[in-house]
């Protein structure tokens, strides 16, 4: 056999072995094995050489072996997030319990007086005051000016200031909660809407776990390059689960933190983004050491020889799948060709695991954990427990660019147990507020019934009590007409108005309205389609729950025909049910309303805790977001939620 032939399988297998196990006197023994089988080569002699080769070995096994303490930290950051989550869940409940128990103290006393003739004509006196201040409120709320700043009028009147704590610590913990809840502007130029700064400071945090594990016990010298990029595959692959779990519906982590998938989806793209930059380094470190960095007697005789080689040409298969499936994900690629990314997410991620396997033996447990999420997510729960079949009504409404999809069924007596219908029970059981579902409709086309879209539930959720007698559902979807599968939608229902569905769901997270029942007041702020979010939501609070709240809902619409939306009955309804309904002018005929002023002023006015839930375009979302931060900073008790358009 040729000598650089024989150096260059022997520099392999040192690799190769090195890759596979986690003990360099086994590596070291494997490789005397073969030195032993193949007498004829140029294996460097010099005590210098050989005690580098030792040491760059042990180097990339030191990776191996530290690197599964990262699953373990991990696992420790969700056991601390969790425990923070059921800690709040229980002061919740206990706020909750207190504001029900106030209600009945406060209607017990109502039935009492009542029976007093004097008494209740004091009552009436000052219900008919209380009734006119009212009345005087909710007229400066919906009637403005001809020459009035719609930018800068106030929404509720005038403002009874709350004065801010007076101690130093009192101030700091707002001044930090405040500049956690701030989302700053959009990074200019290329327009990229940022996150809270609670939540950067989390995914930066993230990052600088992922740093240390990268550099921790690498030396910093040139001629280890070659495991400096080796362990960034490592980081890439001990991600990979992780990847699968936050892109999944059905997914631990709901129960374990109180956010649906939805809203973890940020931290989904945060750890791809990560990852492709991981296997960036990983691909062009090897080259660069290839190239230049490595010494001649560990190269083979040529470089297409080295990039030929089959663990190479699956390394590269699993390179190009991943930043393929990187760019296809991103908003502008998704917001133009929104079918094109579902398929092709599909298909580059089976591709990349694929190859993923074939070209990282260490990578094989990792990878198989991630195809198992993924099955089971897709296949079991989704397409098997959670999907059902319909017959839907579709509605073009006044403005010819929203479609109503409407579905009703009776829904059957649930006898199964919480915490597995959470996790397998259809949409025909019900949902809850807040929810939404993914449809498909095969009779658009053949891709159409592979592809699923979400939309969420615009309607009250049903009553699911399993001791009852069945109930009966109304579902409603609000579909906002883009290109593609609604184009197509528009097209069927202007000549049809039945069209069968399979609805995929429900998903969601009870997170938002677990913290409204724990407020004194609730504010609910949509803006356009966004009220399919908050009305559900407004209505659960009127109409399930007793309690002294006041619940506030403003809806930001763009032009009247957005009306038709939301039948003016139910709003009617929400009315006479106690919920104070603001509806701005249209945008495009008045401008933007005065969001902080509207918080600024709901906070002035209440006596206690205001939990806020926003739901809107990015712009208005900001808004309310940085109005609920001030207001926190002079010393209100505000607790915040926002749903954002889009995954």
């Amino acid at each position: 056999m040729p000598i650089d032939q024989v150096d260059r399988e022997w520099a392999l297998e040192v690799f190769r072995e090195s890759l596979r196990t986690s003990r360099l006197s086994l590596v070291l023994d494997k490789v005397s094995s073969f030195s032993n089988e193949n007498p004829v080569r140029e294996i460097p002699t010099d005590p210098e050489s050989l005690q580098y080769l030792r040491d760059l070995i042990a180097y990339i096994l030191n990776g191996r072996t530290i690197i599964y303490t990262y699953n373990v930290a991990l696992l420790l950051i969700l056991a601390l997030f969790s425990l923070l989550h059921l800690s709040e869940r229980i002061r919740e409940r206990s706020r909750w319990r207190k504001i029900e128990q106030d209600s009945t103290t406060a209607l017990e006393c109502v039935r009492k007086t009542t029976d007093d003739p004097k008494v209740a004509n004091e009552n009436e006196a000052e219900s008919s005051s209380s009734s006119t201040l009212e009345g005087s409120l909710s007229s400066q709320v919906t009637l403005k000016a001809a020459d009035a700043d719609l930018e800068r009028q106030p929404l509720l009147g005038p403002r009874r200031r709350k004065s801010p704590p007076k101690g130093l610590g009192s101030r700091s913990v707002n001044f930090l909660k405040s500049l956690l809840m701030y989302q700053p502007r959009p990074i200019p130029f290329i327009n990229r809407t940022l996150p809270s700064n609670g939540t950067s400071l989390f995914v930066s945090a993230f990052l600088g776990l992922n740093i240390f594990y990268h550099f921790y016990q690498l030396p910093f010298e040139l001629r280890y390059f070659f495991a400096f990029a080796d362990r960034a595959g490592i980081i890439f692959i001990v991600n990979l689960p992780l990847l699968y779990l936050l892109a999944a519906k059905n997914q631990p982590l709901k129960v374990l933190t109180g956010h649906s998938y939805e809203a973890l989806n940020i931290y989904h793209r945060r750890v791809g983004e990560l990852m492709c930059f991981e296997a960036f380094v990983h691909f062009a470190g090897m080259i660069i050491w290839r190239l230049w960095i490595s010494p001649p007697w560990l190269k083979s005789n040529s470089f297409y020889n080295y990039i030929t080689h089959p663990l190479i040409l699956w390394g590269i298969g699993a390179f190009a799948s991943y930043e393929l499936l990187y760019f296809t994900s991103l908003g502008s690629f998704r917001a133009r060709w929104y079918e094109l990314f579902l398929a092709s997410h599909v298909v580059l991620q089976v591709a990349a695991l694929a190859f993923l396997w074939l070209h990282f033996f260490t990578s094989r447990p990792y990878v198989l954990a991630s195809l198992v999420i993924f099955l089971v997510d897709r296949l079991v729960w989704r397409l098997w427990m959670k999907s059902a079949n319909f017959t839907a009504d579709v509605t073009v409404l006044e403005d010819d660019q929203t479609l109503l999809l409407s579905v009703d069924w009776d829904v059957p007596i649930s006898k199964g147990r919480a915490c597995l219908s959470t996790f397998s029970r259809s949409i025909r059981h019900g949902w809850r507020p807040a929810d939404h579902v993914f449809i498909s409709i095969p009779i658009l086309g053949r891709s159409h019934s592979l592809q699923a879209h979400p939309f969420t539930i615009a309607s009250a959720a049903p009553v699911t009590d399993s001791v009852r007698s069945p109930s009966h559902a109304w579902l409603s979807l609000l579909i906002r007409v883009q290109s593609g599968f609604t184009s197509k939608l528009l097209d069927h229902a202007r000549t049809n108005s039945r069209v069968a569905v399979r609805l995929d769901g429900p998903y969601g997270s009870q997170d938002p309205l677990n913290m409204l029942r724990s407020c004194d007041d609730a504010v609910l702020i949509a803006g356009g389609s966004g009220i399919a979010v908050v009305f559900p939501l407004a209505w659960d609070l009127a109409t399930g729950h007793s309690g002294k709240r006041q619940v506030h809902l403003i809806w930001v619409i763009h032009s009247r025909s957005q009306h038709s939306w939301i039948p003016e009955e139910r709003i009617t309804e929400l009315r006479e049910l106690g919920v104070h309904v603001t509806i701005p002018e249209p945008t495009n005929e008045a401008g933007r309303p005065d969001i902080p002023s509207y918080v600024a002023d709901l906070v002035a006015n209440s006596a206690g805790r205001v939990g806020f839930v926003v739901s809107g375009p990015d712009g208005l979302n900001r808004t309310a977001r940085n109005a609920c931060a001030e207001a926190v900073k002079s010393g209100a008790d505000i607790q915040l939620r926002v749903e954002k358009f889009g995954w």
